[in-house]
């Protein structure tokens, strides 16, 4: 039995514990239940603008009131969805039992749509009130009074509950649905980043939020809060909504307050974010619930405005993936002292309480003890509870280590007599089974191709380019050398440089008997026949074998004997081609933004240091016609889906190389739309896909992925950005969530999976490798320390281990690549193309610099430094003593020894 069918069992199975108190009836074409014909109630506040429908009293809009055109709720699809079972903000879902019961009895006001019983109640705050008795059956346990009130210049939803039985009764579950504009159906890239928002989720019990932030990034940002004791305790997907999932809709989510019904049903077989609760009450008792709607100017202030609401906040640095050898901070501001500190898994994180600022944030260490998912809980004064989940992981060279293993043994596929000329290559693999993926309906996923089959070995030859292996280096070439060219890529004929869609496809009358297993459905439009996967069309495949050649270019530039079997300038050829190729051959997707598509602008810096003029020349003038098609866009965000966070990457990178910097500026808000920095790990840096699991995963569904490769995608433009606004710690701490989140979910042998699963019956990785690659490409160009002051927060490291002597700030290396350093306030940037770094100290009152170089190895005689201002790209520095090679870099001369560099 394999994971899903194991879940959807288990699911079942738990079914036989829950009694449905409502059936739910919707059909299409289901008549109009919610009586839109009987008007709404308009209400206001200074910040919002409120419209209720009257016979609901549910919402039907919602504006802040200095943007009176956009709307955060779908208004627009109102009359499509005015019929029961659909879901909108106002609704309220539970499961209550008596006290001395076995199942559950499960109730939500969308499911049979009655006008509620509007109250006049005695209280100037109250926008308005009723009854929500008719909405229910009429044998329920319980009473609900939904408000809605004024709070001051906003709003807030509350529900009253009250016991109405003669028995004692326990709510084990109950959802507040978040219903808001994140349906992109039908709409144009301009009209979605004008209309609709994203919603992320702060998990976080007391202390928990969404922030709902509209698809152009701007302001003003929707907040939910937390109105009494009401915490969040999970995100439950709101499955049952009629509303259609797919790529152009994540679908609903309710913030849950209690979850006991679910974690003992459905949810049993996951681990929870937090611990789940239940509520008892006896026969009259009441308890109240509710949620606050605030708003911030942007994304940046999303932390002051939450501080200004008396809500605590915490900051984590350098985030909430710790790797066990990163000594961690933690950041605390409420208006209440911290009463405890507790930790679970027991001893999985070491706390250490510091000194507390001025301003009243409280300062904690933070060291990773045990690898896995922990949770740190904080108790408040006030009895507020804030949970912060951290994913421990193993040293980040451990990591990459186990991993570029892991990919080169397991995931080696040297068959020779296979019929389709895979071998050798780094192949799908199914760590559920603990088995290599030779066959699957998705062609590409066995193939070798497209992101999802491609990803295994981009992931292998990116790990070449932060952890050399010899070894693991052979057995690449090797694939290089004879399954991408001359295979996955044509080498001769008219579509010499092309790249086939797929090295696997479902053709049983060619084919020998016994090729294919008819256990697994071909009759998909995915089981691409010969043809099909031998066209060249598909513009997203070239990136990886660029970034292929480009990286064995590396390897045999840079380091003495790791690559044999061609000559440097032989790769580097070879990666111009396939770029110009992709624009020639896949002219159609090439106009938009590629994942991976920074590759390009790698490639086209190291033909112009090689010397290769007309080359570099003939690159840049394909490039720049792209760049200047999307400047000319408003939105040029696009793909082969309607809305993506692919490409975004590419778009800017581009966009600033030629200095479009309104259109980088454009591309920068949107990814900071999708791409959060939260107290979470799961979420801290995430960047938006939902539908990937579909085309590069096992467990096929629609479903926020949590560190899907977008977020190691995405940290490249955020982190460029960052080194052009050093002040900008906000940008950091998004980026470098981002970049590390692309190792969280590495496993502890060094499996890489597609991503990990959100959904709260889940919350486990997916059971193949997909198309995980991508991500790590992000990590393998991006991974740098960092290195800056804050005003609150004082000196900060992000990638390594800072101490300081007074003036003096030292920072042990601790990144996987130890390649790259950014000294924020000299705006200083320091890489390697070989060499490593192990320690860098920088003397605030002199501005003087020095650097310690990890000693020789067989392979790596020389580091090879390149110095730069992102401020002034041409600036000349001179290095005392140490001279520059043809290509600009300063040549670091290594020994047995450490070598320290001073560099003024």
């Amino acid at each position: 039995m394999n994971k899903l069918q194991f879940l959807l069992t288990s699911i079942l199975t738990s079914f036989t514990l829950l009694i449905i108190g409502q059936e739910p009836t919707v059909e299409s074409g289901a008549p109009s239940t919610l009586e839109l014909t009987g008007g709404f109630l308009e209400l206001s506040t200074n910040n919002f603008q409120l419209n209720l429908v009257k016979a609901s009293q549910t919402v039907a809009s919602l504006k802040p009131k200095n943007e009176p055109k956009f709307d955060y709720t779908p208004y627009e699809l109102l009359g499509n969805r005015d019929k029961d079972g659909y879901y909108h903000l106002g609704d309220i879902n539970f499961r209550v039992k008596k006290v001395k019961d076995t199942g559950w009895t499960q109730y939500s006001s969308a499911l049979k749509r009655k006008t509620v019983i509007p109250l006049e109640l005695d209280d100037k705050t109250i926008l308005a009130a009723a009854d929500l008795s008719n909405t229910f059956p009429n044998n329920m346990p319980v009473r609900i009074i939904r408000l809605w009130k004024k709070q001051n210049e906003n709003i807030s939803l509350n529900f009253e509950i009250e016991n109405t039985s003669k028995s004692t009764i326990e709510i084990g579950a109950l959802g507040i649905p978040l219903i808001f504009n994140n349906n992109l159906s039908n709409k144009t890239l301009d009209e979605a980043h004008a209309e609709n928002v994203f919603f992320d989720p702060y998990i976080g019990m007391d202390a928990g939020y969404l922030q709902v932030v509209r698809l152009n990034g701007a302001g003003p940002v929707l907040l939910v809060l937390p109105d009494q004791k009401t915490p969040f305790e999970a995100y439950n997907p709101l499955l049952d909504d009629p509303t259609e999932q797919d790529i152009t809709f994540e679908g609903f989510h309710e913030w849950m307050v209690h979850t006991k019904a679910y974690v003992e049903n459905e949810w049993k077989n996951a681990v929870p974010w937090n611990k789940p609760s239940s509520v008892i009450l006896e026969p009259g008792e009441k308890i109240s619930y509710g949620l606050r709607f605030i708003l911030a100017n942007s994304v940046h202030d999303i932390e002051n405005t939450l501080l200004e609401n008396g809500h605590p906040v915490a900051v984590g640095i350098p985030g909430y993936v710790l790797p066990q050898d990163v000594d961690g901070k933690l950041f605390l501001k409420h208006t209440q002292k911290v009463s405890s500190i507790n930790v679970y898994p027991k001893g999985a994180v070491l706390i250490t309480e510091k000194e507390e600022s001025g301003n009243g944030w409280k300062k904690y260490s933070i060291k990773g003890q045990k690898w896995g998912r922990a949770r740190i809980t904080v108790t408040y004064e006030d009895g507020k509870e804030q949970t912060i989940n951290y994913k421990i992981i193993k040293p980040e060279s451990e990591v990459v280590a186990d991993n570029g293993h892991f990919l080169t043994t397991k995931q080696w596929f040297d068959k020779k007599d296979d019929p389709f000329n895979r071998a050798p290559s780094v192949i799908t693999y199914d760590y559920e089974k603990q088995e290599q993926v030779l066959e699957d309906s998705r062609a590409w996923i066995c193939g070798l191709g497209d992101e999802g089959g491609g990803g295994a070995w981009i992931n292998a030859i990116m790990k070449q380019l932060v952890q050399p292996d010899k070894e693991e280096i052979t057995k690449l070439q090797d694939f290089v050398l004879n399954t991408i060219w001359g295979g996955l890529q044509y080498n001769d004929g008219e579509h010499k440089y092309g790249v086939r869609k797929s090295m696997f496809y479902y053709e049983p009358g060619q084919m020998p008997e016994g090729t294919y297993n008819d256990s697994i459905n071909y009759k998909t439009w995915a089981a691409w026949d010969k043809e099909h996967s031998m066209l060249v069309e598909r513009s997203y495949n070239y990136p990886h074998v660029a970034a292929a050649h480009w990286v064995m270019y590396r390897l045999a530039r840079n380091y003495e004997g790791l690559v044999d079997g061609k000559s440097w300038d032989w790769f580097l050829d070879k990666a111009y081609h396939t770029a110009m190729a992709m624009v020639e051959m896949a002219p159609y997707y090439s106009q938009f933004g590629q994942m991976e598509g920074s590759v390009y602008v790698n490639i086209l810096e190291d033909l112009k240091a090689e010397g290769f003029w007309e080359l570099a020349g003939k690159l840049e003038e394909k490039m720049k016609e792209r760049a200047l098609h999307w400047a000319s866009l408003s939105y040029p965000f696009g793909s082969e889906m309607p809305w993506d966070s692919t490409g975004q990457e590419e778009v800017y990178m581009w966009s600033s190389y030629f200095g479009f910097d309104d259109k980088a500026e454009t591309t920068l808000k949107a990814i900071l739309a999708y791409m959060p920095t939260i107290p979470h790990w799961a979420y801290n840096g995430n960047a938006r896909r939902y539908w990937d699991f579909l085309y590069g995963g096992k467990l096929s569904r629609i479903e926020r992925q949590i560190h899907h490769y977008g977020s190691g995608l995405n940290a490249i433009p955020v982190l460029a950005e960052y080194r052009k606004k050093p002040d900008d710690l906000y940008l950091l701490r998004v980026g470098y969530g981002g970049l590390i989140g692309t190792l969280s979910n590495i496993t502890q042998d060094g499996f890489a999976p597609a991503a990990f699963h959100s959904f709260p019956s889940t919350l486990e990785i997916d059971g193949i490798s997909g198309d995980y690659g991508s991500g790590f490409y992000g990590y393998a160009v991006n991974s740098a320390t960092y290195i800056t002051k804050h005003d609150e927060f004082g000196w900060l490291s992000f990638g390594g281990n800072l101490s300081q002597e007074e003036e003096v700030v030292k920072v042990e290396i601790t990144t996987a690549a130890k390649s790259r350093i950014f000294i924020a306030p000299l705006n200083l940037w320091l890489t390697l193309d070989a060499g490593q770094f192990k320690t860098i100290i920088y003397n605030e009152k002199t501005g003087s610099v020095e650097v310690d170089f990890e000693p020789a190895n067989e392979f790596t005689k020389n580091a090879y430094l390149r110095i730069l201002s992102p401020d002034d790209e041409h600036k000349e520095i001179v290095l005392k003593n140490y001279e520059k090679n043809e290509r600009g870099l300063f040549v670091i001369p290594l020994k047995d020894s450490i070598v320290n560099v001073k560099l003024n």
